[in-house]
């Protein structure tokens, strides 16, 4: 049963972890797919715009070559030497049918009527032509599907010019590409100034509309009109917009995958800033609340002898999901937030709790604790120190403060903080010092104890960088002014060795003496590392007013329950949703 129930909650926690990024993927993949086909169907009617009016020159080219060969064709047949609708003749206007690419039969006209023609030879009866379809400036007459030459399902277009006519090949644009694009070939009639269909598809307006130049959008159908500037006819192509973007079902498909990718991508991102970020406030607080921080502990040792004299507690965050916030991002929003003297109180509360027996048997142990600018302007963080360190029975000595020297940003509120710790008997550490905000005259007003150079230093050693030059004349700075110095971020003996013969002897921390570490782990490493107590250093149990930092005879300001009382909470502002 128990079993089972673990898996109920297991599945609940990791349903309650995925709804979030999974709602976001999906709205954010709909959304994208959505923005996607728009995208698409947008770049495809512009593609198939721009196609209609290469499609229309295309096809308007067809159309005047095939017009200027029947005129060609014309021209020759008025000018026959031979007799009209003779042998001969039939024969030439034959021979000149075998060079013509768009003229398929010829003939000849008598009053109005024809009388010959190579396809039917001299007519019994002449055919009596009716009025021209569209008549033209030169004297061309026009005819569409005329009695004699239909055929089914084609258009037939007829040409007359004086004595003579032509028939012209209806499938002059049979060998075009199939293409989703219809076009139209118009005709106006020089008489009536008419325009009139005279092959292609119907386009379902008025072809007066389709008589010049243009692009337009009519309805939901794209139109592009290409005209003729020798001869009296246009050209349109279009193309309905459900037409184009089936044609271009491709372009639809891939906008619409890529806005989907992009969109679930996107919401991916949307759903882990927002976890990281949106609700990092509330987790943070949720965190305090639960005691989930962490306090490590990094040893501070002497360099000369190696023997370690302190340690810096850094307070850590690992959040339900098992990320690593670094300390620079959730302190900062604590101090954002206003409760940035709830991680103070609590590093302070657990550092006293772990190490208070050893601050006051060990004189010349101590433990430095980390404080931002907030804190140097909160009125009621001295009172808050001095309270802690009191019920503790702990020498203030042992409780060292480090600010950076952005903290100090507000000179004159730090430089009032900074004396009041040091009239209590902290001592106070400028910590990585050497960043770009403190001078000789700065350092030497606000009066702390020691500094702590800034590990960019460290690092630069035996790489021949110009950073080492300045490190001497900041040890000089320290020695003139009588502040102790702590190295910050020693990694590897030749950084160690550098500066070994200085003195007074220096202060070192860094990976090359230990990493961070949990208060157990401190404890058996300085057991290893320790020499034997000297004999004027006893440890003797806490006398009364010296509380012991565990279990039920630790003060109740320092029970890790009471350090977050509602109280305490209240003066924070935001609250835990």
């Amino acid at each position: 049963m128990t079993h089972k129930l673990m898996i109920l909650l297991t599945l609940r926690t990791l349903i309650r972890k995925l709804s979030l990024p999974v709602a976001c993927i999906l709205v954010s993949a709909g959304l994208g797919a959505l923005a996607g086909l728009f995208v698409g169907q947008r770049i495809a009617l512009q593609f198939v715009k721009n196609g209609l009016g290469k499609y229309a020159s295309r096809v308007l080219t067809e159309r005047e070559a095939a017009s200027s060969d029947a005129r060609v064709f014309l021209g020759a047949m008025n000018a026959s030497p031979h007799a009209i609708c003779s042998q001969e003749e039939g024969d030439y206007f034959r021979e000149l049918l075998l060079g013509s690419e768009y003229v398929k039969g010829a003939g000849r006209i008598q009053n109005n009527s024809i009388v010959c023609s190579t396809m039917l030879g001299a007519l019994s009866k002449p055919f009596q032509l009716p009025r021209p379809d569209f008549s033209q400036s030169d004297g061309t007459g026009v005819y569409l599907n005329l009695e004699p030459f239909r055929l089914q399902g084609r258009a037939v277009i007829t040409l007359r010019f004086r004595g003579s006519y032509v028939v012209m090949s209806p499938f002059i644009l049979a060998h075009l590409e199939p293409s989703p694009m219809h076009y139209i070939i118009t005709e106006t009639d020089i008489a009536t100034n008419r325009t009139g269909l005279l092959r292609g598809d119907s386009p379902g307006i008025k072809v007066d509309l389709l008589n010049k130049n243009s692009e337009k959008r009519i309805g939901d159908t794209f139109y592009a009109t290409r005209c003729s500037d020798r001869f009296f006819s246009c050209v349109s192509a279009f193309i309905s917009i459900p037409e184009a973007l089936n044609a271009n079902r491709n372009i639809c498909d891939t906008g619409s995958f890529l806005g989907t990718l992009f969109g679930a991508t996107l919401g991916l991102m949307i759903a882990f800033f927002y976890r990281r970020n949106q609700s990092l406030e509330q987790r943070l607080l949720r965190a305090i609340l639960e005691e989930k921080l962490q306090v490590l502990y990094q040893p501070i040792i002497e360099l000369g002898s190696r023997r370690i004299v302190g340690a810096e507690a850094l307070v850590r965050w690992v959040d339900d999901d098992d990320f690593v916030i670094g300390p620079d991002i959730f302190i900062k929003i604590a101090e954002e937030r206003g409760f940035i003297r709830l991680i103070t109180k609590f590093v302070l509360c657990r550092t006293i709790q772990d190490f208070a027996l050893m601050m006051i048997n060990v004189p010349d142990f101590h433990v430095n604790v980390n404080i931002t600018g907030s804190d140097l302007a909160d009125p009621e963080f001295l009172p808050m120190l001095e309270g802690l360190v009191s019920d503790a029975g702990i020498p203030a000595a042992s409780l060292g403060i480090e600010i950076t020297e952005s903290s100090t940003a507000r000179h004159q509120v730090a430089k009032q903080t900074i004396n009041s710790l040091r009239a209590s008997g902290h001592k106070v550490y400028i910590d990585d010092f050497g960043t770009g905000y403190s001078n000789l005259a700065y350092l030497h007003d606000l009066a702390v104890d020691a500094i702590k150079i800034d590990r960019t230093y460290t690092k630069a050693i035996g790489t021949g960088a110009v950073t080492v030059e300045i490190l001497p004349q900041i040890l000089a700075i320290a020695r003139a002014l009588g502040l102790q110095v702590v190295i910050e971020g020693i990694e590897t003996p030749l950084q160690a060795e550098y500066f070994a013969p200085t003195t007074p002897p220096l202060l070192a921390q860094g990976w090359l003496f230990g990493k961070p570490m949990t208060r157990r782990e401190f404890s058996l490493r300085r057991t290893r590392v320790e020499p034997p107590a000297s004999p004027s250093v006893t440890l003797m149990p806490p006398t009364p007013g010296h509380l012991p930092p565990r279990s039920a005879n630790l003060p109740a300001e320092l029970l890790p329950s009471a350090h977050l009382r509602p109280e305490v909470l209240e003066t924070a502002q935001p609250t835990i949703q």
